[in-house]
């Protein structure tokens, strides 16, 4: 039996392998809630690792022993809530903690490791984060799969939403916030 997984910060270094587990999660996860055109979408716009994150120190992967990145997921500071909108501008902007809430962002668990607590210790690690830097509060906008893991973390709907992707296809999502308070 191998050592336990091991969780630390995100460094550049990890971005090939980062993006190598975003599309594995995406394409083993997705088809239990999306056709295969939403999937084949999200595998494309949804699976590009987001530097910001690791540069900021807000970003996360779960290891094995062997190397393998089996889990990744954090949050951030910045006024950006996901991946694959397309660049609009101000996403880069600095969050006031004290009105604003952070943005939980880039959460992926391959297909394999699924439910096993791992996103589960990605999101204690973004909450802990965020509430020493001082946030009330975090946001995020689920995809069908993430959402059970929110909602078994605390997290509260706050609206159905659609998630428009830059090819035109639009997924099914959540608005969710969690007090930190």
């Amino acid at each position: 039996m191998g050592a336990a997984p091991v969780l630390r910060e995100a460094v550049r270094a990890d971005v090939p392998r980062i993006a190598e587990l975003m599309r594995r999660s995406v394409l083993e996860l997705f088809p239990r809630f999306h056709d295969e055109r939403e999937t084949a979408a999200a595998a494309e716009y949804l699976t590009v690792p987001d530097v910001v994150l690791i540069d900021d120190g807000t970003y996360y992967v779960v290891h094995e022993d062997g190397g393998d990145i089996i889990a990744c997921g954090g949050w951030s500071r910045r006024d950006k809530l996901y991946t694959g909108s397309g660049a609009r501008p101000g996403e880069d902007r600095l969050l006031d903690p004290a009105t604003e809430p952070a943005r939980v962002r880039a959460m992926f668990v391959r297909g394999d490791r699924a439910r096993r607590g791992l996103g589960r210790a990605l999101l204690g690690s973004c909450e802990r984060a965020a509430r020493a830097a001082g946030f009330r509060s975090m946001v995020l906008m689920a995809t069908l799969p993430g959402e059970p893991l929110y909602r078994a973390f605390g997290f509260r709907e706050v609206a159905r939403a659609d998630v428009p992707l830059p090819d035109g296809t639009v997924l099914a999502g959540v608005s969710m916030e969690y007090p930190l308070a």
